[in-house]
């Protein structure tokens, strides 16, 4: 499993205060034989639509020497992850918290 990002626990923290219930951690997607890993996987009962909202949140820290690197990782990432949510879990929307 990769290692969390700085801000991974405050990040689920902040869901938690705001009454997401954290189901994953981390939500894994299986491409092909291998596995990735978004920060979390998170759903919210939502009482008007007498439904849940479910969300996969991926977190990501610009402290390295090259800011312009890590928003191009962050963007592969999440377009990568995006495309394999979609297929594996239509029912969840994928943020990126920076």
């Amino acid at each position: 499993m990769p290692a969390k990002d700085l801000y991974h626990d405050t990040v689920k923290t902040a869901l938690i205060k705001d009454g997401w219930t954290i189901t994953d951690d981390p939500l894994t997607l299986a491409i092909g034989e291998r596995d990735l890993y978004v920060d979390l996987g998170a759903e919210k009962l939502l009482i008007a639509d007498r439904g849940n909202q479910k969300i996969a949140v991926g977190v990501k820290s610009f402290i390295s020497s090259s800011p312009v690197k890590d928003v191009e990782n962050a963007l592969g990432q999440y377009i990568l992850y995006e495309d394999i949510i979609a297929e594996e879990y239509p029912e969840r929307v994928l943020y990126l918290a920076v």
